[in-house]
């Protein structure tokens, strides 16, 4: 259902990508990109950064920091973010106020230190990116 692109070998274009993704999900990427563009010093680059399972996407970065992978799926996308111990008390102070969605998949993060890990959110639609943009605020303070 949400096919994501795993040929290593075949870096898709921005129409595949868009072609891909479909228009709704296109739309709710420009949405995550516009609030990225406004609040960071913006870096976007397309990667095949992990196995052969996450496939192609698109690396952001502020300045040297790394914020976030988009992976592009068909009519969704999943936005990786990795939270590391030093994010920890920030994000058990917002869960609260994020989705179930959100507070789950905290809980069934993929370790990364002591207390962190990786946070992967597949993004169906605009609703979500109130999640997106708090934890990557928790990550990165606003820049701008």
């Amino acid at each position: 259902m949400y096919e994501r692109l795993l040929d290593k070998n075949d870096p898709p274009s921005a129409d595949f990508v868009e072609k891909h993704l479909g228009a709704e999900s296109c739309g709710v990427l420009l949405e995550l990109e516009t609030f990225l563009n406004g609040s960071y010093d913006l870096s976007r680059e397309m990667k095949f950064p992990f196995g052969s399972g996450y496939g192609w996407g698109y690396k952001y970065s502020h300045k040297s920091s790394h914020l976030c992978y988009v992976f592009f799926e068909s009519g969704a996308f999943t936005v990786t973010l990795q939270l590391g111990d030093g994010c920890v008390s920030k994000v058990e102070k917002t869960l609260p106020g994020l989705s179930r969605k959100a507070q789950e998949l905290w809980q069934n993060r993929y370790p990364c230190g002591t207390q962190g890990g990786w946070v992967h959110y597949r993004v169906t639609d605009a609703d979500d990116l109130n999640d997106i943009f708090e934890l990557i605020k928790i990550k990165k303070s606003i820049n701008r």
